[in-house]
């Protein structure tokens, strides 16, 4: 995305496969630093706390310990490993509930497992004695923390507050990680090309591929959460190099098959590219050489499709099928637009799922965004007209915007357009949809690898530190929604 002058004056302040030697490694550069500093590891501020996901039964949540009064060059703490609890109950004077954070770290990450539906619960994270702080909102209204007011009871150190969902009524039958912007390639996170002293944000020195990393992390979460299917909405590399997609393709094929298992559409960052490193690719369409095509979908015709999966129609978007050089609007061919209507029609009351790079709509960005951050107005117009014509559709999957966000349009009532957050920077994650046979669930986890945990921290300084509030979703409910709909015609995985 391109910032506007908004944040021109502002200086700006960027996980491996082993899964050991990575822990150690990040333990090792926090413990060091910390040592540097002269500090305990219980002298300690913990901040930037966040309730990440919110179930039925279960809440995830996360926060920072770093030194006071340092500053590790991108205008934070420097990273203090310490202690890490969660104290929880349903009334806020008796957290008689404790859960840990596992061994010292900066990076803290607690599950709470053994909650129930419909119920209001309190809760103090604390770290070498101390409670963490709330990730703070300063430009926009929202609560990084809870879905209660913030000050329940003693201020910004809690404790705060939320309530459980019911569950989706029905059987489960399966589920699938919604995901996006994966930039494999990329090197530094959070530039602007428009305003150079936008600085963005690098790995630290020798450590691995952040993208690479994240997208490590994203497959080893989405099994662990039990995703059926997996899907990717565009923006897999980001200058859509072969070298960079031939890695993409290969960390994805370790979440299993592809097109039976996982599935991917093409963002801006994966057009057709001119030069001599995309040479031996075919030629685009629209423009230069086709990489992304050639290692996604061959022979096999367009890089848009559908397909049915136990029951459920899903529709794969190529939203920039058109020339240009990836900073404008998102766009479909008048090929792909007619294909995509008879499509629509032929399935009109199949529950469908559709998913492509470019939202439809942005609402309530706190910062200025163009005609860039969407589809093309006219054509997104259209789009939501035919899902009000199309019963069955009930879910527009989106990224491009690097955010989580909720949106439903006065166009198409029935159907939920979620942009979800980027995988390779803060948040770091992806959205696991459980689909019931009564309804869904759409809950955001962040990859909770130490690596990932790691880069996720660093990364949450792009924009002055001012990325949080639009990336995480200024409401609970951006990241984590329950809807009732009739999906009993799927079939269980």
């Amino acid at each position: 995305m391109r910032w506007s002058a908004f944040v021109a004056a502002a200086p700006l302040v960027a996980c491996g496969t082993d899964p050991e030697r990575s822990r150690a490694q990040t333990q090792a550069r926090a413990h060091a630093a910390a040592r540097t500093a002269g500090v305990s590891p219980r002298a300690v501020r913990p901040v930037n706390l966040e309730l990440v996901t919110l179930t039925e039964t279960s809440a995830v949540i996360t926060w920072y310990t770093g030194v006071p009064g340092t500053d590790d060059g991108l205008k934070r703490m420097v990273p203090a490993p310490s202690d890490g609890q969660v104290a929880y109950g349903t009334d806020p004077a008796r957290l008689t509930r404790v859960a840990h954070s596992g061994p010292d770290t900066a990076y803290h990450h607690v599950e709470l497992t053994d909650l129930e539906p419909g119920r209001t619960y309190y809760y103090r994270a604390t770290s070498g004695g101390r409670a963490a702080t709330a990730t703070p909102f300063t430009i926009t209204a929202g609560n990084a923390v809870g879905t209660e007011p913030v000050r329940v009871a003693t201020g910004q150190d809690g404790p705060f507050a939320f309530t459980t969902p019911q569950p989706p009524p029905g059987r489960f039958l399966f589920s699938i990680a919604l995901c996006n912007d994966l930039h494999l390639g990329e090197k530094v996170a959070g530039l602007s090309g428009a305003i150079r002293t936008i600085k963005g944000i690098s790995q630290v020195p020798g450590g691995p591929p952040y993208p690479e990393v994240m997208a490590e992390g994203l497959v080893a979460e989405a099994h662990a959460r039990g995703a059926t299917y997996l899907f990717a909405a565009g923006d897999v590399a980001s200058e859509a190099s072969p070298v960079d997609l031939a890695r993409a393709r290969a960390l994805l094929d370790g979440f299993g098959g592809y097109q039976r298992d996982y599935f991917v559409t093409r963002g801006n960052h994966d057009r057709a590219h001119a030069g001599a490193a995309y040479a031996a690719c075919r030629p685009g369409q629209w423009q230069g050489h086709d990489c992304f095509r050639d290692t996604f979908f061959g022979d096999a015709g367009p890089a848009y499709f559908s397909r049915d999966l136990n029951g459920l129609h899903v529709v794969g978007l190529d939203t920039y099928d058109k020339a240009g050089d990836g900073g404008d609007a998102g766009g479909l061919s008048a090929a792909q637009r007619a294909w995509l209507a008879a499509d629509l029609r032929a399935h009109r009351d199949q529950p469908t799922i559709v998913f492509g790079h470019h939202p439809l709509v942005v609402t309530d960005s706190p910062f200025p965004s163009g005609p860039g951050s969407a589809l093309d107005a006219g054509q997104a117009a259209a789009l939501l007209a035919s899902y009000a014509d199309t019963p069955g559709v009930f879910l527009h999957h989106a990224g491009h915007t690097h955010r989580n966000r909720r949106t439903v349009s006065r166009a198409a009532p029935a159907v939920v357009l979620q942009e979800v957050a980027a995988t390779k920077e803060y948040p770091g994650g992806f959205s696991l949809l459980r689909v019931h046979t009564g309804g869904y669930a759409l809950n955001f986890y962040k990859s909770r690898s130490d690596a990932c945990r790691e880069w996720s921290e660093r990364s949450r300084q792009e924009i002055v530190g001012l990325w949080p509030q639009f990336a995480l979703g200024s409401r609970v409910a951006d990241r984590n929604s329950v809807v009732r709909r009739d999906l009993s015609g799927l079939r269980p995985a």
